[in-house]
């Protein structure tokens, strides 16, 4: 196994964080301003038989439902006044974020596209989405305007198992969701994913296979999350019929370290916990609210442990000629 030591320059993290790669690559402190264009997706428009994925809430995930249907232009306003308060920051990246953001006309996208990058604060864009909605219309898109400016692409995968994906009503098998992938990235976009802890089938064994896969994929940057009970959703409905049973705090942040442990250290992360800012809309877990307190519940973990992103990262061997023999390097 390959050894490797906590990098200087994650702050003394146990993990590579988002923010070290945007500052490297912005040259200072860049923060998201998320926004809403799509109206809709797959799923809850019933395609092809679909149906709202089991975890999700009304308003897509949105982190500001108040401004949804608001014009791009009024919701960057408004919310980057809120998030260079709180977070002491003067350049952005605006986060396509609610529902699927490309199933909506390109035209509607590029428009969207074209309001952010007029901002002179905003360095980029980021666009979350599914991975089995996306057109070739809309991949030469962003690549062509990755020569311009920094285009990140964030893909719902939430898990690769099979079983967890129809189970949460999902519409895409693991297939589906690496073929994403693959387009994205050879189109020279930058790819992250998001993934999502706490499923009842889930083991210890599919923790560390998932962060082994990530690290075969053309993958730059991992979000995770924990799932949590909102109300309006499906997985509410379960859990008032006991059916279902949020992970624990402590459980959690087991996962996340192993998952952690066997993640490339060259992979960054932008969070490691679900946050629900909307008290009245969480029915469960409690700890999904507090922000903070879950994330030093998850680093009091890792570094009591004496353990970090990597520490059981195993780099592939590869095979090089030299001379007339080979190398195992």
């Amino acid at each position: 196994m390959c050894p490797v030591i906590v990098n200087p320059n994650w702050a003394g993290k146990p993990y590579f964080p988002i923010s070290q790669v945007y500052k490297e690559r912005f040259g200072s402190k860049v923060v998201k301003i998320p926004v809403s264009i799509a109206e809709n997706c797959p799923n809850r428009a019933g395609i092809k038989g679909m149906q709202t994925c089991i975890f999700c809430d009304e308003h897509g995930s949105f982190a500001y439902p108040e401004s949804q249907g608001a014009a791009i232009r009024e919701q960057i306003v408004s919310h980057r006044e809120k998030i260079a308060e709180r977070f002491n920051a003067s350049r952005f990246l605006v986060y396509f974020q609610a529902y699927t953001t490309t199933f909506t006309q390109l035209a509607r996208l590029k428009e969207g596209f074209e309001v952010a990058l007029s901002f002179p604060d905003v360095a980029g864009v980021v666009v979350g989405t599914r991975p089995d909605t996306l057109s070739e219309a809309v991949v030469q898109y962003w690549r062509e305007m990755s020569r311009q400016t920094f285009v990140g692409i964030e893909l719902g995968v939430q898990s690769f198992d099979d079983e967890q994906l129809q189970w949460m009503r999902r519409g895409h098998n693991a297939a589906a969701a690496i073929k994403g992938i693959d387009r994205v990235a050879a189109a020279g976009l930058d790819v992250g994913v998001h993934l999502i802890f706490g499923w009842p089938t889930e083991t210890d064994k599919q923790i560390v296979e998932t962060a082994m896969l990530i690290n075969s994929l053309p993958v730059t940057n991992v979000k995770l999350h924990n799932l949590h009970v909102l109300t309006g959703t499906p997985l509410e409905q379960l859990y008032r019929e006991g059916l279902f049973q949020p992970i624990e705090l402590e459980k959690y942040a087991s996962r996340v370290a192993l998952f952690l442990e066997h993640l490339s250290p060259a992979i960054a992360v932008h969070r490691l916990a679900a946050l629900s800012s909307r008290w009245q809309e969480l029915v469960a877990p409690a700890w999904t609210r507090h922000k903070m307190k879950s994330y030093q519940a998850i680093i009091d973990y890792l570094n009591s442990r004496g353990t970090f992103q990597g520490r059981a990262y195993s780099a592939p061997r590869q095979i090089v000629p030299v001379d007339a023999g080979l190398l195992e390097v």
